[in-house]
């Protein structure tokens, strides 16, 4: 996996996660408690506390070990989001499943998609993963946009699936293989 690849279209920059982001990270994480909050992976029986620096630690572990992508996501240099791909897995699987969030302040310019976007075009391309998920929460209306204006293929719901704000919650899965995006994710945008 290439440690410094840098996926840019229009004015998003996606990157990979460095440890110093973690400061701008919890700048963004603690400011935006209210909006983000409902959305974030907690820990059953664990700490509620944001421990971002922690997370960070952990998450570029994982892409070190080739398992995960941590990236942020930039406007005008500046970190507004994030956009990570967790449970890599090669050979007959060859797949990855996508998680993302964005600043309230960014909200609604088109920014996540075209970070969902080139994550996952480098995903296939670069990678030659043969599959990329995205599990979503029912009720996240902006995240349903999100795949739906990219074209992922609703498979079904599985339920408490993942431990989100404190409970086990149900959770939209959608997908995309290779071959249903030969043009390309960015271009779907484009259009």
């Amino acid at each position: 996996m290439d440690a410094a690849f840098q996926l840019v279209s229009n004015e998003v920059n996606v990157r990979p996660l460095r440890l110093r982001d973690w400061r701008d990270l919890e700048s963004i994480l603690m400011s935006e408690r209210k909006w983000l909050e409902p959305w974030e992976a907690t820990v059953p029986g664990g700490s509620r506390l944001l421990d971002v620096k922690g997370m960070v630690r952990s998450l570029l572990r994982q892409h070190r070990e080739g398992s995960a992508l941590a990236c942020v996501i930039e406007v005008d240099s500046k970190i507004v989001g994030q956009v990570n791909v967790a449970n890599i897995l090669y050979g007959s699987v060859s797949s990855g499943s996508i998680g993302y969030w964005i600043s309230e302040k960014y909200a609604g310019r088109s920014i996540t998609p075209t970070a969902v976007a080139l994550i996952s075009d480098y995903m296939f391309n670069q990678m030659r993963l043969h599959r990329v998920e995205i599990a979503v929460r029912p009720e996240n209306e902006a995240s349903l946009r999100i795949v739906e204006k990219l074209g992922f293929r609703f498979e079904g719901l599985k339920e408490r699936y993942i431990h989100i704000n404190g409970d086990w919650r149900d959770h939209k899965i959608f997908a995309l293989t290779r071959d249903e995006a030969r043009k390309g994710l960015i271009s779907r945008l484009e259009r």
